[in-house]
């Protein structure tokens, strides 16, 4: 009787495993005729598609946006024969965990994306998306469209305006933003003709942990290259903002970012906390990427509020910004002003938010009137890096910039200033600000990462 009962149980757990379907992720595929079992648009596709699936994009221009709610692979022929054109829609690749919350896994590869009139792939609340070896170009086609830098409104008609983004003014999109992005991948795309690059920002909650690796942005006129930038919440277009929620714990390595902002003015890597904080923005690497010829300085970083003004400060602290090759940038203006091009931006502007805990080692910055510019009231470090401009390697430009707490201080010791004599001899860049130490300094250029100086020091 036992062991017949064994053998019933058997058969039931068999029949309940048959019964079950396995959650086995399908290829789906996509062309432009809809032939062979394949859609015919892409979001066609997605409709169908289920968690884990893999849709295929045939080659062909596909007129359409893309909204995605559900984890899966977006796989194109190649960005030279897969084309989402959104012309006169707004993203071309939406990935929208605002209204599916919890979304994660996702991958858009392969393809040119290109005329939405914002974003070309906007990826808002969603973790481990992957943005790899695409083209994004000519985005932010708004019509007629009037930018108001330092805004809160300005581009009506936006998908999800005054939602989740609350700070779309000096443009209305771009080529890829990350907003309450967790764990992304944005790495070999190419992305050039929009208004700004790569914008990581906070509306919807903390972006952090994303990776930013090996992209091309060039000749996106309006905005910088690549931007890490603090907003006020989702839904707070007006005082009290209340606190931000942090871009966080990010890397940008590796990156070429050329000719961005030259318009209005954008840096090559910009950190920026917007005026309407308190902003976060910390624990950010900034790595071995080629900044130049960008209209801000190579790396700018901002915060505009603080204690100066009566207001709580913003959190700017622990960045890193090393390895880097910088040169050839244009000044920075307004409350964070340079007296020149300027290769990297240090700045509290006029509300004294200390900007603690920065880190500027092993870059090498030429072609600019001032290598490094700093003005926070707090201990900024600058080691080993090479100051090439011929002009000033490193100044205090506090007073410049009219702020009233100048009690900071520039450590900038072993650097290499164009020359073995230090600063201030021919040929070698100065020292400028009664608040800068430099002895002592190196003797000869600064050895590439993970190599030893030896002994290279200077003294006075």
């Amino acid at each position: 009787m036992r062991m017949r009962l064994g053998w019933v149980l058997a058969a039931l757990v068999l029949t309940a495993v048959m019964a079950t379907p396995r959650a086995v992720a399908a290829n789906l595929c996509v062309n432009p005729s809809g032939t062979n079992g394949c859609s015919a648009t892409i979001q066609g596709a997605v409709a169908l598609a289920k968690a884990g699936d893999v849709i295929y994009v045939a080659p062909g221009v596909y007129r359409e946006a893309v909204t995605i709610g559900v984890p899966l692979a977006l796989i194109g022929s190649g960005q030279a024969r897969t084309t989402i054109d959104a012309s006169g829609l707004g993203h071309g690749v939406f990935v929208d965990g605002y209204d599916h919350p919890g979304l994660a896994g996702v991958t858009i590869s392969g393809f040119t994306i290109e005329h939405a009139l914002y974003e070309g792939v906007l990826v808002v609340s969603a973790a481990d998306v992957i943005v790899r070896d695409n083209r994004i170009l000519g985005n932010d086609s708004v019509p007629g469209a009037v930018f108001t830098p330092g805004a809160h409104t300005g581009c009506p008609g936006q998908p999800g305006s005054g939602i989740y983004e609350t700070d779309e003014t000096g443009d209305c999109g771009g080529a890829v933003h990350l907003v309450g992005a967790v764990g992304a991948i944005v790495s070999g795309n190419l992305i050039t003709g929009n208004a700004d690059g790569i914008l990581v920002s906070d509306e919807t909650g903390e972006s952090r942990a994303n990776l930013l690796a090996n992209n091309v942005v060039m000749d996106n006129p309006l905005e910088c290259g690549i931007v890490l930038a603090s907003h006020p919440p989702s839904g707070k277009t007006a005082p009290p903002f209340g606190p931000h929620f942090g871009v966080d714990g990010n890397t940008v390595i590796g990156n070429l970012s050329q000719n961005n902002g030259v318009q209005v003015g954008g840096s090559g890597v910009g950190l920026f906390s917007d005026g309407a904080g308190p902003g976060k923005v910390s624990g950010n690497v900034v790595v071995d990427n080629r900044l130049i010829h960008n209209g801000l300085g190579g790396v700018a970083l901002h915060t505009h509020v603080g204690p100066a003004f009566g207001l709580p400060a913003d959190d700017m602290s622990g960045n890193q910004i090393i390895g880097n090759y910088i040169a050839g940038n244009l000044a920075d203006q307004a409350d964070t002003a340079t007296p020149g091009p300027v290769g990297i931006n240090i700045n509290s502007g006029g509300g004294g938010s200390p900007v603690m805990g920065t880190v500027i080692a092993r870059n090498t910055i030429r072609d600019e009137a001032v290598d490094v510019a700093v003005n926070t009231p707090a201990l900024v470090g600058v080691h080993l890096n090479n100051l090439l401009g011929g002009q000033t390697g490193v100044a205090d430009v506090c007073a410049l910039d009219g702020a009233t707490m100048c009690a900071g201080a520039i450590a900038a010791a072993q650097n290499y200033w164009g020359c073995p004599a230090g600063p201030g001899a021919s040929g070698c860049s100065t020292a400028s600000g009664s608040d800068v130490t430099y002895a002592p300094w190196l003797l000869r250029p600064a050895t590439p990462p993970g190599r030893p100086d030896q002994d290279q020091s200077g003294r006075r």
